[in-house]
């Protein structure tokens, strides 16, 4: 099997095919030898923040000596970004010779596999034959259904944050959605949620207490920025003082202070980790299309932000970076949003909008978003493909001296990157 054939087998299964329960990844784990059981993880599920937050605790990790595996989703630019080892991806030709191991016990299921079950077994194999230390493993869907949720006693717990999203899977409350998280909680193995709605931290506690669980939370209200300009952002978070990192966004000192609290965690379950390895790993840490600076002449920036709470956090960043002024913007929506909503959260920072249609069955058409934008009054126009919709959006960005801000599903990024 070679590396196209491998993706090809992956990809067969359409990604709508859901069918939540743990049964099937417990099936091929077990045909596998149960290679998760070889492993430490750090299991992380969340609404918005997860993968920020995977990517700076990870760099921390391998700065502190350890070979440290990451698991994320979806990928931005190629499939093997979802598995790495110490900050690189698995290779094409292990990605297929891994693939080719795994199908004929995945081929011998009665109840097949889903494509997400498949590549989170793939990565368990992948990780065991390299023998890391660590693996910093996220959630895709909710939690307690999720095929990483196969995993037993995890070094640490962490859930990001909670708000409404998947309701028609996780649940359509905060508190429901919460309990589905939670669901990565496992007996003794403490617990970190990194959100500030207090109803869904409430329930996370409760199912901790159940579990007995410790529940720890980090305050990002506490975390007190001293300067956050197109350069990166310094912050004091508890001891913590002078805490810089490059990551942009005004989210992004939050995240980070959950990373600082899973660290203390780590340490007081025996990780000899130094706040020398600390800030180095911060400030080296690189996680694309959050609020990532493409170009500087015209400036582009890309955000990854899809729902609400993404919107709410972009906007907040944008009035905070360029002063109030309104910038020119590119995006596209997947129609299953409140894509009403988040149009009038971006009247508040846009003056000019520049419509693409999203490559996803979900998409809104580009002529509805602009029209949804035009009556939040923004000046938008719609475009038949994402190449004509950049390429114009950046001319006119640089011909009238304005940033340009790109907003919308990280589908959009590997192409607008390749431009």
């Amino acid at each position: 099997m070679n590396y196209t054939e491998a993706l090809e087998y992956i990809h067969g299964v359409s990604w709508t095919f859901c069918k939540p329960g743990l049964e099937r990844i417990s099936a091929l784990c077990s045909s596998l030898g149960h290679p998760e059981k070889s492993l430490r993880f750090v299991h992380v599920a969340g609404t918005n923040g997860k993968g920020s937050f995977c990517s700076m605790l990870s760099s921390v990790l391998k700065q502190a000596g350890l070979k440290v595996g990451l698991y994320t989703s979806p990928y931005v630019k190629v499939f093997n970004e979802r598995m790495q080892i110490n900050g690189e991806n698995i290779t094409d030709a292990e990605l297929a010779s891994l693939t080719g191991y795994i199908k004929p016990f995945a081929d011998a299921m009665e109840d097949k596999p889903t494509e997400f079950e498949l590549i989170t077994a793939l990565a368990f194999e992948f990780f065991k034959r390299h023998e890391c230390d660590v693996v910093v493993l996220e959630a895709g869907l909710g939690g307690r259904l999720d095929s990483t949720n196969v995993i037993r006693s995890p070094l640490l717990s962490v859930i990001t944050g909670i708000a409404l999203e998947h309701t028609a899977i996780l649940g359509d409350t905060v508190e429901k959605i919460a309990y589905e998280k939670a669901g990565i909680i496992k007996d003794g193995s403490p617990v970190l949620y990194g959100g500030d709605d207090e109803t869904a931290a409430e329930v996370i506690a409760g199912v901790a207490k159940e579990r007995g669980s410790v529940f720890l939370r980090t305050h990002r209200d506490r975390v007190r920025v001293s300067s956050a300009t197109l350069d990166g952002s310094v912050f004091d978070y508890g001891k913590w003082q002078d805490v810089q990192i490059p990551l942009l966004g005004l989210y992004q000192p939050g995240n980070t202070a959950l990373v600082l609290d899973a660290v203390e965690v780590l340490r007081a379950r025996g990780f000899n980790i130094t706040d020398a390895d600390v800030r180095r790993g911060l400030t080296v840490a690189r996680w694309p299309a959050r609020f990532e600076i493409l170009h500087r002449d015209p400036l582009v920036i890309f955000d990854g932000a899809h729902n609400p709470q993404g919107i709410e956090q972009a906007t907040r960043s944008i009035k905070h970076y360029f002063g109030g002024e309104k910038v020119y913007l590119l995006t596209g929506v997947l129609k299953d949003k409140d894509y009403t909503g988040i149009a009038a959260m971006l009247s508040k920072v846009v003056s000019r909008a520049f419509v693409m249609t999203p490559p996803s069955p979900r998409a809104l058409d580009a002529s509805d978003y602009a029209e949804t934008l035009r009556s939040a009054g923004i000046d938008a126009e719609a475009f038949e493909s994402i190449e004509s919709a950049y390429r114009f959006a950046v001319s006119e960005a640089k011909k009238d001296g304005m940033p340009l801000v790109c907003l919308g599903s990280l589908y959009v990024y590997a192409e607008i990157c390749g431009l």
